[in-house]
């Protein structure tokens, strides 16, 4: 296993060595930590946090972590933070790749995904809640644009960046 120096990369690593689903599985672990359910996390509930999810990392890494995603320096960090911390930097290949399907989703051109962008472009007729009747084609609809909505402003649109 490389070693890494950074605490971020350091993190980054443990949970990719998780599997697939580990920085996703460490997204639900920041949920659990939140005890006074804030929706953003103080320094004590972060090492907690960490330490109940198995991630092996000291005091002053974890302050490190803390303290960057902590942009605004308000004593919490929040989900986005957090996660726009412990992602990757995306390569210059994969965001043009994004960006064309962006585009071809954004059927207005008005640099937003809305529901009415997918009609033509999305069959959500063939989503299985749709088929048991348990959904409308409108519901499919939402809860596709919702998988890349902000979590924070769950508008039904995406925006392009």
């Amino acid at each position: 296993m490389e070693i890494h120096t950074n605490p971020i990369e350091k993190l980054r690593a443990q949970c990719l060595a998780r599997g697939s689903a580990g920085i996703k599985g460490l997204a639900r672990v920041f949920h659990i930590m939140d005890d006074d359910k804030s929706r953003s996390l103080d320094l004590a509930e972060f090492v907690k946090g960490l330490s109940s999810a198995g991630i092996m990392l000291g005091s002053r890494e974890a302050q490190q972590i803390f303290s960057l995603c902590d942009k605004n320096s308000s004593g919490t960090m929040d989900f986005e933070e957090f996660l726009e911390a412990l992602r990757p930097p995306m390569s210059a290949a994969r965001k043009q790749i994004i960006a064309d399907a962006f585009h071809k989703l954004d059927k207005t051109g008005a640099g937003v995904v809305s529901v009415e962008d997918l009609h033509g472009v999305y069959d959500g007729k063939t989503h299985p809640k749709y088929q048991s009747g348990e959904w409308t084609e409108e519901q499919v609809f939402r809860a596709f644009l919702d998988s890349f909505d902000s979590p924070s402003d769950k508008d039904g649109k995406v925006r392009g960046g």
